[in-house]
């Protein structure tokens, strides 16, 4: 496990109708603020790959679909780490990130996948490094 990387079990209740699924509380583990929230969506096999934020931390939460997240640790010189996990309404949790993680995301749904960011900070353009995917070596096919 990468440290300061949280994965957080959340709620879902089963209302006639339609279902409520939690996502955040102020005061829950990984809370760090709130600067914008955001959905993104994930084509099936498609990869977003490799971005880490400078100040910002995500709290990633995947209402529809499936998507594996990757994440890369290279903080610490000669003890890089990666982290692999699947989140869905199956697997419902919060995945929150640290500022200086690297990550990158994979559709694995038949369909379109969505995904909600909570991020700490709102959107500054220059706060986020990029990298080419190859610039990190992971097999996305596994």
């Amino acid at each position: 496990m990468i440290d300061g990387v949280v994965v957080t079990p959340l709620k879902i209740i089963n209302v006639l109708g339609g279902d409520v699924l939690h996502a955040m509380k102020a005061g829950d583990a990984g809370f760090s603020g709130f600067g914008e929230a955001y959905f993104s969506t994930i084509e099936t096999g498609a990869i977003k790959a490799w971005k880490r934020h400078r100040e910002m931390t995500l709290n990633l939460i995947v209402p529809v679909g499936k998507i594996k997240f990757v994440l890369f640790d290279d903080r610490s010189f000669g003890k890089e780490q990666y982290q692999e996990i699947v989140l869905s309404k199956s697997h419902y949790c919060r995945l929150t990130i640290p500022p200086m993680i690297w990550m990158g995301f994979q559709g694995l749904d038949s369909e379109t996948s969505m995904l909600l960011n909570i991020a700490s900070i709102a959107h500054v353009p220059d706060e986020s490094n990029r990298k080419e995917m190859g610039e990190i070596k992971f097999d996305w096919s596994k």
